[in-house]
């Protein structure tokens, strides 16, 4: 390990570390991370101050009160066409003579804010789309709040080509907790990192008995309430796929030393085992303000930032291997990990367009996997090394969803047949 390259995420070395109130941007400030830190942002304002939101734009009246709240300078949405909304919904929220913030419109608003001044970007966006952003703000040398585990999953060898050491804090839960663990440690005496998974609303069940779960089951995680799409990911534990290959990145651990292990509960977030044989475990109740706190924070910690637990109340924590006959995304993702360039945004891309068919009745739910098996190993060698571009990606990309949406509608017709 002493040879190899520095992590992209090192919790003994923080980027740009800075003493007073931090400014922040925050990308995806309408969904469930942006939400979340906003309301830190607000219990906190002696430590954060908010210049700048972005959003996709379904949500322009939640938006223009997050402005009004935090007074900041820019607001940005990705659909331009809701424009004329967002400014009569600002108009609304703002008081009779009140400035009202700048406003940014298009597919490149988000990423004109993640290069602005600032202190840390939380990008919380969902997707790929948030690759650009992740970039811009690297580039522009801000520290990097990243929720958005896609953009390293796609991006990898050209985020770890902008990132200075220690300027990306992981936001998502079990990296945050591999970070905090980390940081009890030497690098040289890490053995292992073990990601916690809760199982899903599946877990126990055969390959045969998942053949004819519903929509509505797919979506009824048993511990964390998220979007449909991430929610359908930790049923089919493509989620957790994601996170071995955004652990591999962010720690440069090799895809071997980075197990699974499915805890129910989502007490212990993720763990670090050193070679003197000692697990350092981080635990918290199932809440995503822990980590949002750490990605904002770091070195420093929130206090109150989320719930503790009451050792005063009995619980039981149980741990169970993964199954990888009934979840093969995981090893899949090891995979297309291992391949690396352009291989880990095909499987992204077709599984994001597999989930998409599952949610409308197209795909059974065995049928995701197994289309997106089929596209990685149709997509062959992939780009990889010096030479991968931003374009390498989004052709890539493109072209696995094209390929996704065709076995998906093939499957979908011998079913009828």
């Amino acid at each position: 390990m002493s040879d190899s390259p520095a992590p992209l995420a090192d919790p003994h070395l923080v980027f740009d570390a800075a003493e007073g109130r931090r400014d922040l941007v925050i990308l995806g400030s309408t969904g469930s991370i942006g939400t979340q830190a906003i309301d830190l942002v607000l219990r906190n304002p002696a430590r954060f101050r908010v210049t700048a939101l972005s959003a996709a734009g379904g949500r322009v009246r939640l938006l223009a009160e997050q402005a009004r709240q935090l007074r900041v300078r820019t607001v940005a949405v990705a659909d331009g066409d809701k424009v004329p909304a967002l400014r009569e919904a600002l108009g609304e929220v703002y008081g009779a003579g009140e400035p009202l913030p700048e406003v940014l419109a298009g597919p490149d608003a988000a990423t004109e804010l993640a290069a602005s001044e600032c202190h840390t970007v939380l990008n919380g966006i969902t997707g790929s789309i948030g690759l650009a952003p992740t970039l811009a703000a690297l580039k522009a040398g801000r520290t990097l709040a990243l929720a958005n585990k896609e953009s390293l999953i796609v991006g990898g060898p050209l985020v770890k080509a902008l990132a200075a050491p220690g300027q990306i804090i992981p936001v998502d839960s079990e990296h945050a907790a591999l970070f905090q663990a980390l940081a009890a440690g030497k690098r040289a005496d890490v053995r292992k990192l073990v990601v916690t998974a809760s199982g899903g609303p599946f877990r126990g069940r055969t390959r045969a008995e998942l053949a004819d779960v519903t929509r509505e089951q797919a979506l009824a995680h048993p511990t964390w309430a998220m979007g449909p799409v991430i929610t359908v990911n930790s049923a089919t534990l493509v989620n957790k796929g994601l996170e071995v290959i955004e652990a591999h990145l962010l720690y440069d651990i090799p895809f071997d030393r980075i197990e699974v292990v499915v805890h129910p509960q989502s007490y212990v977030h993720s763990m670090v085992e050193f070679t003197d044989g000692s697990t350092l475990a981080q635990a918290t109740p199932p809440d995503m303000s822990g980590p949002i706190a750490i990605g904002l924070g770091w070195p420093e910690r929130v206090p109150d930032a989320a719930p503790a637990f009451d050792w005063t109340k009995a619980s039981s924590w149980e741990f169970f291997p993964l199954d990888t006959e009934a979840f093969p995304s995981v090893g899949l993702a090891r995979h297309v990990g291992t391949l690396g360039g352009t291989a880990p945004a095909v499987f992204n891309a077709a599984n994001e367009e597999c989930v998409e068919a599952f949610l409308a009745g197209r795909l059974p739910f065995n049928g995701i996997m197994d289309t997106v098996t089929a596209v990685v190993a149709e997509h062959g060698t992939p780009v990889r090394g010096t030479s991968l571009t931003v374009a390498d990606v989004l052709e890539a990309e493109t072209w696995a969803r094209s390929r996704a949406r065709e076995l998906s509608a093939e499957a979908t017709a011998e079913a009828h047949a």
